[in-house]
């Protein structure tokens, strides 16, 4: 059975305009950078000419991974909003916060728990969560 992707989506925006917006491609592409903020730090590069992306927001639905996070800071994003926090691998304020480290030549402004596309960080966790619910009754049923 093919496995399905996480639903997170991030979307990279400049001075107010929508750049890019993309999704986990990782099961789909069997690709473990695959997460939806890499995929659109890449695609945000290329329709911009240049990965320096000063002056550009990111938007996700899940706090970044370390990975993501790491990502993000270099690519020179000036701010990052995430929604629901991620207690097993957030890397902004959950489990690390490398932004606040100041360890890294370039800084980011970090905002967790926001609204996104109308839903609040609680219900963009519910979402998630459902999805894993689904994804381990599918597994179990599987093996039976």
């Amino acid at each position: 059975m093919k496995k399905a992707d996480i639903p997170i989506f991030a979307r990279v925006v400049k001075k107010g305009v929508i750049i890019c917006e993309c999704t986990n491609t990782r099961e789909k592409d069997n690709d473990i950078t695959g997460h939806a903020e890499i995929n659109v730090l890449r695609e945000a590069a290329r329709k911009l000419g240049s990965w320096k992306l000063s002056g550009c927001e990111i938007y996700t639905t899940l706090e970044p991974c370390l990975m993501c996070t790491a990502a993000i800071i270099e690519s020179r994003i000036s701010k990052l909003y995430f929604a629901a926090f991620d207690e097993k691998e957030g890397a902004c304020g959950s489990l690390w916060n490398i932004p606040l480290e100041g360890k890294l030549k370039n800084s980011l402004e970090v905002y967790g728990g926001v609204e996104i596309d109308g839903k609040s960080a609680d219900q963009w966790s519910d979402e998630i969560k459902e999805f894993f619910k689904i994804a381990r009754n599918r597994i179990v049923k599987d093996k039976n």
